[in-house]
This record gives structure tokens, C-alpha cells and sequence, in this order.
């Protein structure tokens, strides 16, 4: 588990980016794989998902993961559902104790966020399309209903594909910079001629506009590093037939 130096020390809030190490999955999904989408043994899903609650102090039930489509809808979180019951939503946000908000990735970029002050924590999921459409403008502007102050939020962005993995093609590009200008610094030009894309470099960028309190950005490449995550982009490279995922939550502790 991975944790961030500024979230880390916040009194009464728990965190971690999860690796794919330390459950009890075989397989392709050795070994922590906490992705109810996947075909991995649903058993073994549930004692992954437990494993990481008892790392963050909450009960099992406390741990709570959306149906993830891309987008930039959030689920305010008031009581926890059962696994697999959860909304259709790529950012969660929340002010009850007891409630770790968890989000799964396989090279999108997880964000998790917290109000010490207010106590308001935030996650959300952030592939490129709800990175570009707003998908962490969206969960910040979820805290601050729920009590939260956007200059005293800090943000940790974690592991996530990095940009000497992140290859995409030129209409990739074309399409993005004709929505967002801006983001030509995060695209280079990769070994075989084709443009590579800094995915957590711009959703850094998406919070600093916000200016938030504070940004942390876990350096890791999830396609580049087999040993410790789980990756979509790797699994396709090698012909495996499905990929699991890794969790990254943050807990408001009772």
C-alpha cells in the first residue's frame, strides 16, 4: 500500500493506493484484485475488498466502490450499499464517519482528497475522458456542499499509466487539443513517432486550476511495473484474457 505524505498525517482520515500484492487471488489476478467487474472468483474478490478495509479501519460493509463509467457524476455517500449495488458514478464524496470511499483502476489515474478541517473526503476515477469532461472539478465541487472548503483540500493522485506507456494515436491528439488547447505540454512524441499522453501530469493541472490546498503526485507506471499493479493497456500487449484491479480509498474513521 502506498500512501501520500500529505494526506498521511490528517488525524481521523485513512488512505492507501493499493497494490496488486497481498491478497489471496491466483492467476492473472495475483493477488489483490478488488475488481468486482472482473471474472476473478468472487470469493476471493470479497476477502481482497475485506483485506483492504481492515488496513483502513473500517468495517468490510464500510467500503464502498461505484459502477465506474468514464464519466463525471458523484455519488454523495450518506450509508454504504452492498458490493455491486453501488450508483453508476466515476467520483464519490462524503461526510460520515465510518465510510471508506474506494476506487478501482487498471491505468486511469485514482484521485483521493479530504477537509481535515471539515471533515469531507473525496475519491475519484479519472481516465482521460473524465479527466478531460471534469470527472475531479466535479468531486471537489461535491465536498464543498457537504461542508468543505476548496482552498483547504488536499489532493493525492496516485499510480496510474504513465506517459512513456501511454501511447495514443494522432487522433487522439487532434481531438483533445481541439477541446483543450492547453493540454499540448502534456503530450510528447514516443521512440516510434507517435504522441504519448501525460494522463496524471493533466489531472494534476485540472487541480491546480482548482487550487486546492495541496497536491500530491505518487510517481508509478501501472503498464510499466507487473510486480505491483495491475494493468489494461499491459494485458492487452500480452494476450491475457482479462486484468484485474487495484483499490485506492480514503476513510473517514469513526
Amino acid at each position: 500500500m502506498i500512501e501520500s505524505a500529505l494526506i498521511g498525517p490528517i488525524t481521523g482520515i485513512r488512505h492507501g493506493f493499493f497494490t496488486r500484492q497481498g491478497g489471496i487471488s491466483a492467476g492473472i489476478y495475483a493477488s489483490l484484485n478488488c475488481g468486482l467487474g472482473s471474472d476473478d472468483v468472487p470469493e476471493h474478490i470479497a476477502q481482497n475488498r475485506a483485506l483492504c478495509a481492515e488496513r483502513l479501519g473500517v468495517y468490510a460493509a464500510g467500503l464502498v466502490t461505484a459502477y465506474q463509467v468514464h464519466g463525471t457524476n458523484v455519488a454523495e455517500v450518506s450509508s454504504p450499499w452492498a458490493p455491486g449495488a453501488g450508483p453508476k458514478a466515476d467520483a464519490l464524496a462524503t461526510n460520515c464517519r465510518g465510510i471508506a470511499l474506494g476506487i478501482l483502476t487498471a491505468d486511469c489515474t485514482p484521485v483521493l482528497l479530504a477537509d481535515r478541517k471539515a471533515g469531507v473526503i473525496g475519491a475519484a476515477h479519472a481516465g482521460w475522458k473524465g479527466a478531460k469532461a471534469g470527472v475531479v472539478d466535479a468531486v471537489v465541487t461535491a465536498m464543498t456542499r457537504l461542508g468543505a472548503v476548496r482552498g483547504d483540500i488536499v489532493a493525492a493522485v496516485g499510480p496510474a499509466i504513465g506517459p512513456t506507456s501511454y501511447e495514443v494515436g494522432p487522433e487522439f491528439r487532434t481531438a483533445f487539443l481541439g477541446d483543450d488547447p492547453a493540454a499540448a505540454e502534456f503530450f510528447s512524441e514516443g521512440p516510434a513517432g507517435r504522441p504519448h499522453f501525460d494522463l496524471p501530469g493533466f489531472v494534476v493541472r485540472r487541480l491546480e486550476v482548482l487550487n486546492v490546498a495541496g497536491i500530491d503526485r505518487i510517481e508509478a507506471d501501472t503498464c510499466a511495473d507487473s510486480a505491483r499493479f495491475f494493468s489494461y493497456r499491459r494485458s492487452c500487449l500480452t494476450g491475457e484474457s482479462d486484468y484485474g484491479r487495484q483499490l485506492s480509498a480514503i476513510a473517514l474513521l469513526s
